[in-house]
């Protein structure tokens, strides 16, 4: 492949011009080269950029991102079992908001906040002391 200015490069990675400046900025990517200015990416910053993009939609941190793709192997493999780590909250705090959620669309009262004796009881707990995460927790081992 040839090498293709700033412009192009975010077009082919549906991506801003913006973000390739910024990738190159925090030291994530090197254009190849650059001619009348103009930044230009082959085909292997064109992958570092198609991978940076990826890690960012999949809500992967730029640092975990950057150190997969550059740090020594331990250093690398630190970064993503923190990441993994973040993540696994992440998806306990998401089952805890589904079954907050899905018992709201299915109790019988008109407003589940106020007038489900499920959800009173919850927030009594709430307010003697437990944590969200202990109760979610209990409610979601059920």
């Amino acid at each position: 492949m040839d090498l293709v200015p700033i412009g192009d490069a975010a077009r082919l990675l549906g991506m801003n011009a913006s973000a390739l400046r910024y990738y190159e900025e925090r030291g994530l990517v090197t254009p190849a080269t650059r001619s009348g200015g103009r930044r230009m990416y082959g085909r292997q910053e064109l992958r570092r950029l198609a991978f940076l993009r990826t890690m960012h939609q999949l809500g992967i941190s730029l640092d975990t991102a950057g150190a997969v793709l550059d740090a020594p192997g331990e250093e690398w493999r630190k970064a993503a079992a923190e990441q993994i780590d973040v993540l696994e909250q992440l998806i306990d705090r998401a089952k805890s908001a589904q079954w907050v959620l899905r018992h709201a669309i299915e109790c019988p009262t008109e407003h589940p906040a106020r007038e489900c004796e499920v959800w009173i009881g919850l927030v009594d707990q709430l307010v003697e002391g437990y944590t969200f995460a202990q109760l979610a927790a209990e409610h979601l081992a059920e």
